[in-house]
């Protein structure tokens, strides 16, 4: 069974998405402004063994998958493939083909970290952001540039550069919380303290910020100091589960949610809740999609 057939089955022709294979097999129309790329075996066994935009991912971040024109396009195009409405005969024959290659699926990398422990314990979460952002900060200012800000942003007009667009989303977030000067605020999962110190040079307030991350709170506490804040604010190498202080007026969660599992929902709010003053505010930002219909979505969150 040749690669080709197995494209136009799952991904529909009028989708124009170009395909061609290391084994000679092409489809799709010959001017197509994208082009999926099957460079390798080895290709076929990361798309079998995880047959999802994650399988993609994996065969392209190695080098055996190449997505020639756009590729935020090409996504689009792909997904989602139309395997739902296969017949059962072309299940089977799917199956049959293509078993062994997703019964063997490739090694995972050397750099690919193998985490311990209980899911979302705080020894777990705390391995997985040292692998994750403990890579250097020389390497993320390389990324993030000045901001360090890891989330998204708020661009005010299409020109505005994004050093810009991370400040007006601090200070967006600043004015939902009604900052004021004198008050206190949390940040939970600060990052390099980009909202600590928006928020104390520009609202007068005094702040705290954890992270897991040793590097980030390196990073945010020499800025802190280098500014002359530090009588005003703090970075913690810290789970945010161990902050002893309480009565906040204000705290601000941006991009954590994502990291602490669907499970620990409810003891995550409750301790945020816990934290604040009478009448405080939380500002909780994270990433979401329109429906939870898909249990494969979260089921391992």
């Amino acid at each position: 069974m040749k690669l080709a057939e197995v494209f136009t089955m799952v991904v529909p022709e009028e989708r124009g998405v170009g395909f061609k294979a290391f084994d000679g097999s092409v489809a799709g129309p010959p001017d197509a402004s994208v082009v999926l790329d099957i460079r390798t075996p080895r290709a076929v066994e990361y798309l079998a063994g995880a047959p999802s935009q994650l399988g993609l991912a994996r065969a392209y971040v190695a080098g055996d998958l190449e997505i020639v024109g756009d590729p935020f396009e090409a996504m689009m195009r792909l997904y989602p493939s139309a395997k739902p409405h296969l017949g059962i005969g072309e299940w089977l024959r799917l199956v049959g083909n293509f078993l062994p290659a997703a019964l063997k699926r490739p090694t995972p990398p050397p750099q690919e970290q193998k985490l311990t422990g209980s899911r979302h314990s705080k020894g777990r979460d705390a391995e997985a952001i040292h692998h994750h952002y403990d890579v250097s900060n020389r390497f993320y200012r390389l990324v993030l540039g000045p901001s360090m800000a890891y989330t998204c942003a708020v661009f005010p007009n299409a020109d505005a550069s994004l050093e810009i667009a991370q400040e007006e989303k601090f200070d967006l977030i600043c004015r939902k919380l009604g900052l004021r000067p004198g008050m206190t605020l949390l940040d939970i999962g600060c990052g390099w303290g980009g909202m600590v110190l928006h928020a104390v040079k520009h609202y007068g307030v005094h702040a705290i910020g954890v992270t897991l991350s040793e590097r980030q709170a390196e990073w945010g506490q020499e800025a802190i100091e280098s500014q002359g804040l530090a009588g005003q604010a703090q970075i913690r190498f810290s789970d945010y589960r161990d902050v002893p202080e309480a009565g906040f007026d204000a705290i601000s969660s941006i991009g954590l949610t994502e990291h602490i599992g669907r499970e620990n929902y409810p003891s995550y709010f409750a301790f945020a809740f816990g934290k604040l003053k009478q009448e405080g505010r939380m500002l909780n930002h994270t990433i979401t999609r329109p429906s939870d219909a898909e249990p494969s979505h979260y089921r391992d969150s």
